[in-house]
């Protein structure tokens, strides 16, 4: 049995916790009235609206939207699952009622075993052990000041990955850059997460065990509708699942302790010194070593399971998604040319500029040299942004739902009540290409966030939501803002080096499929050709 990837899959996951069992609602009565939605069949509910296509959900949930409206009910289970596909609907739960949609559901077998019983960022319920985890992601790791500190890290993976595009393309003459995107993000995220630069085939191993779960985690959905028996039932995928974690245990638990060793013996005046010559890096499982659990976990230490679980969330946070969403940023650039031709102009004027003379105030090592675009030039690209970080995750964001809410404590949206213990989730897809907030919403136009009067697009969603491809309220992305610096930088970069055509006699075929994330169907393939470098500043229109 074939499911959508888990991500983009609240619909399915309703449904297996019809049959996972936790507090009924048997004998409490829901005063006031549920969304609207289809009748439900004795017994099995809405599960016979997932029978007819369970690879197309999205459209199942559009025709339910045309007929009953932005926020519709299934019920699917003891608790009903809810589907939000309005801005202003979702602005109101997840930021103005934001504490009260921030918890999670209860975990399926599958979750439970690959995330330590729930001891990880996505999966822990909203209270004590979540607001630490969360808060130690952002002060430890994704602090701008720490953050700025990886700048060498993003050099090098960056001369890798150029490097490795360069080679493929000389030898095949077209380059399908998917997997060099992946290699490259693992390559980064490895680093962040372990503080050193391993050697390929380490990488490469750990990529492998990753991508593994990924490509093969909705085969455990079964074990949500059975929970009782399906390790006995379906054994082999159960055996599966322990192999994996066992194989993720060979490639990172000698790596976290090695860390750990490292960190033990070495004094901290040596570590200072080492990393600022490159050979060390503060990482995550830096801050999970020290890390101590508030008194509701008893005010221990995080097992080693947990910190694999911890490392195991990072590292596939930080590389799917931006790999995808790179692929697609990549082929709108190749589908439409003077997209990509007014993209590089834009960089040229930039770096030119900062080739003349620095910007007042400005150290001269901080100016472009005519090697990597520098990171504090970025703001300076408006057009880039556009495209990036507008435009192509409002078209194309790498997940169409947000992971499944839980609604802590009974609320009202739009004259419906929400109960307790709902499930919830929003239609990240279907908000981002919503006619009445965007004009011609199917077609790639970045012009359109640069047009004068038009208000800022907040992506956060804290001011309002119009697209939200981070999600929003508490439980946003936590890795916004490292994502967009990733994706701005290294399609910068790629454009000033290479001029992107696609394959002779192929066109870019923008038609999606479900993953994990929401992907190319048909990956593209390009040929790079080294770009012209502009030898003057009378060649730039600025």
């Amino acid at each position: 049995m074939e499911f959508w990837a888990i991500v983009s899959m609240s619909v399915l996951i309703a449904a297996c916790l019809a049959f996972f069992p936790f507090p009924s609602n048997k004998g409490k009565m829901i005063k006031g009235k549920l969304p609207p939605g289809p009748a439900a069949v004795p017994i099995i509910g809405n599960l016979h609206w997932l029978t007819r296509s369970l690879q197309d959900i999205e459209s199942i949930l559009r025709e339910l939207r045309t007929q009953y409206g932005p926020i519709i009910s299934l019920q699917i289970g003891p608790s009903p699952a809810i589907f939000i596909s309005d801005h202003a609907l979702a602005h109101e739960a997840l930021v103005g009622k934001g504490a009260t949609f921030a918890d999670r559901p209860p975990a399926t077998q599958a979750v439970r075993f690959l995330s330590a019983n729930q001891h990880n960022i996505n999966s822990a319920g909203y209270g004590p052990l979540w607001r630490l985890l969360r808060r130690n992601l952002m002060s430890q790791i994704l602090h701008p000041s720490r953050v700025k500190s990886y700048g060498e890290a993003r050099n090098w993976v960056l001369e890798l990955l150029i490097e490795k595009l360069k080679s493929e393309s000389q030898m095949a003459g077209s380059v399908r850059i998917v997997e060099s995107f992946q290699f490259a993000m693992f390559c980064l995220l490895v680093f962040m997460c372990f503080g050193q630069r391993l050697e390929e085939k380490v990488v490469m191993e750990i990529q492998e065990v990753q991508r593994d779960i990924l490509v093969n985690f909705t085969r455990f959905d079964v074990f949500a509708f059975f929970p009782r028996i399906g390790k006995w039932v379906f054994r082999k995928r159960w055996n599966y699942l322990l192999g994996f974690r066992q194989r993720q245990a060979q490639v990172l638990l000698p790596l976290i302790r090695a860390r750990q060793l490292s960190l033990m013996k070495s004094e901290g005046n040596k570590l200072e010194k080492e990393e600022k010559n490159g050979s060390f890096g503060f990482s995550y499982v830096d801050s999970l070593l020290s890390l101590q659990l508030p008194e509701e976990e008893g005010g221990r230490k995080l097992t080693e399971e947990e910190i694999i679980s911890l490392c195991s969330e990072f590292l596939n946070a930080g590389t799917d998604t931006t790999s995808t969403a790179m692929q697609w940023i990549m082929a709108n650039i190749v589908k439409y040319p003077k997209i990509q031709e007014k993209l590089a102009k834009e960089i040229d004027g930039v770096v030119l500029r900062d080739q003349r003379k620095p910007q007042e105030g400005e150290d001269v090592e901080n100016a472009s040299t005519g090697g990597f675009i520098k990171e504090e030039e970025l703001h300076k690209m408006k057009y880039l942004k556009a495209v990036v970080m507008e435009e192509a995750l409002r078209r194309h964001p790498p997940g169409h739902f947000v992971l499944y809410h839980a609604a802590k404590g009974e609320a009202e949206i739009n004259g419906y009540i929400i109960p307790k213990g709902a499930i919830v989730n929003f239609t990240v897809a279907e908000i981002g290409m919503d006619e009445k907030v965007w004009k011609d919403p199917m077609e790639f136009k970045p012009e359109r966030f640069l047009l004068e009067g038009e208000e800022e697009v907040d992506i956060t969603g804290t001011r309002g939501i119009k697209m939200m491809p981070f999600g929003a309220g508490r439980r946003i992305c936590p890795g916004l803002s490292l994502a967009m610096l990733h994706l701005e930088w290294f399609v910068a970069n790629l454009v000033k080096e290479f001029e992107w055509k696609a394959s002779e006699g192929e066109e870019v075929d923008l038609t999606e499929k479900p993953e994990f994330t929401i992907v190319m169907k048909n990956p593209l393939n390009v040929v790079l050709l080294p770009r012209k470098k502009t030898g003057s500043t009378a060649d730039v229109t600025c």
